[in-house]
């Protein structure tokens, strides 16, 4: 039988001390954490949750490493992160950024490049699965008052002045960051098939909620306690129709995934 491990990741803040001063509260991330957890184990999943101080980059790094070592052919890793999401300039040669701006997962203690998932998912084998659902702002392709777009709406950004601050404190660090991503990804090859469904557009943000984000609050309606039936395209078609325009999940693949993947029940092991 095949194996399936998730990783649910929840900030409600970050470390100010590693953000100059920026505490970025949230409400709902935790329990959008625990609640796709709970989809999780209920669908045969071994679930792992890392919540604020937890969530890291080197916590996150080594969970989805220890997850990468444990799962081979066949297998299927589900990934799911609530917090909030950035982008910076993307000052490399590649050209697999349209808008010019890498997109960010604003972890406990700094910003996630879209590039450094891609390198931990490159550690799987070719032949396992990855799920990921991105509750953040600016997720179309990283791999919040429900239904409100009003100015008492949550969104879930790093404002723009925190961005340019962090963005030039790090600029160094960043292009050395992207050299050592450039070089793992020519020694790496291609990886495994990887399906994003995301809260949103990479140009448009993500609402906060009281109970959970917009984004999970509609996979949570639209999965119904494991009573949906349709496919991954299907799945994320229901998703994104429970949500306003401004707001508008993303299907987002990596890899080559196959009609036997996309086909599948969401979260089939």
């Amino acid at each position: 039988m095949a194996t399936g491990l998730s990783v649910h990741v929840g900030l409600n803040r970050v470390d100010p001390a590693r953000y100059e001063g920026w505490e970025g509260t949230l409400v709902a991330c935790e329990n959008d954490a625990h609640d796709m957890a709970r989809l999780a184990r209920a669908a045969g999943f071994e679930t792992t949750t890392l919540l604020t101080p937890d969530g890291t980059v080197a916590n996150v790094t080594a969970v989805l490493g220890e997850a990468a070592g444990r799962l081979g052919p066949g297998d299927i890793l589900f990934l799911s992160y609530s917090g909030h999401g950035g982008q910076v300039p993307d000052t490399s040669d590649k050209d697999d950024e349209p808008d010019a701006l890498d997109e960010t997962l604003v972890l406990y203690d700094r910003q996630f490049l879209d590039d450094e998932v891609r390198r931990a998912f490159r550690a799987f084998d070719d032949d396992v699965r990855i799920v990921a659902l991105f509750d953040c702002c600016h997720s179309g392709s990283s791999i919040e008052a429900p239904g409100g777009t009003g100015d008492d709406t949550r969104g879930r950004y790093m404002p723009e002045p925190q961005q340019r601050q962090l963005y030039d404190r790090d600029r160094d660090f960043l292009a050395e960051l992207r050299r050592s991503l450039a070089a793992s990804a020519s020694a790496d090859g291609q990886g495994p098939d990887a399906v994003l469904v995301s809260a949103c557009q990479d140009d448009q943000v993500a609402a906060d909620g009281d109970v959970n984000g917009a984004f999970t609050e509609a996979v949570l309606n639209t999965w119904a306690d494991g009573t949906f039936r349709g496919d991954y395209r299907t799945f994320h078609q229901a998703v994104q129709d429970a949500l306003p325009r401004t707001q508008r999940p993303n299907l987002y693949t990596t890899g080559s995934p196959d009609e036997a993947f996309l086909g599948q029940r969401p979260f089939t092991i």
